[in-house]
């Protein structure tokens, strides 16, 4: 219960941060996604049902607070849940994080977070689809990919003693 209330105040830190920060750090409205990372650092440590169950309350809950397409979020973050729980593995949990594979593992997660996001959501545009998915969608991606280096460094550093 203990953990699932630590997972609850975090992701709220998360919310306000991707509604805040990440407007700021915005660079021509491409915006890094931290909820996808902190949902693939739930995945990492706790496993598939864990990430999908709160990559969907969280997406549900980031819908609820800008209000964007009720639902989207949370569709397009289980599934990046339920993805990113693939490489969970309770013995290489630390090597994980500390390492390449966790940045392997958002940019395949952001990817597939953003195509399922786009593909919906710019259903009955007028926009390019396939386009905008690539440009938008793939630059994203390699955003929050880049933001998640510093997961990666601050878990290099606390399990150093591990190598």
């Amino acid at each position: 219960m203990g953990r699932y209330l630590k997972f609850i105040f975090i992701s709220i830190i998360f919310i306000v941060l991707q509604t805040t920060v990440a407007n700021i750090i915005s660079i021509r409205s491409i915006s890094p996604d931290f909820l996808l990372i902190w949902i693939v650092l739930i995945a990492i440590r706790y496993g598939q049902v864990e990430s999908t169950l709160f990559g969907f309350a969280i997406g549900l809950l980031y819908d609820l607070a800008t209000g964007g397409v009720i639902g989207l979020s949370s569709l397009s973050k289980s599934v990046s849940g339920f993805v990113a729980g693939y490489f969970y593995n309770e013995n290489k949990t630390e090597i994980t994080l500390g390492s390449y594979r966790f940045l392997l593992i958002v940019l395949l997660t952001a990817l597939l977070h953003n195509l399922f996001y786009y593909l919906i959501y710019l259903q009955g545009s007028e926009l390019n689809t396939f386009r905008s998915i690539v440009m938008i969608g793939g630059i994203t991606a390699l955003y929050t990919t880049t933001i998640s280096l510093m997961p990666v460094f601050i878990f290099m550093r606390k399990y150093s003693f591990i190598r």
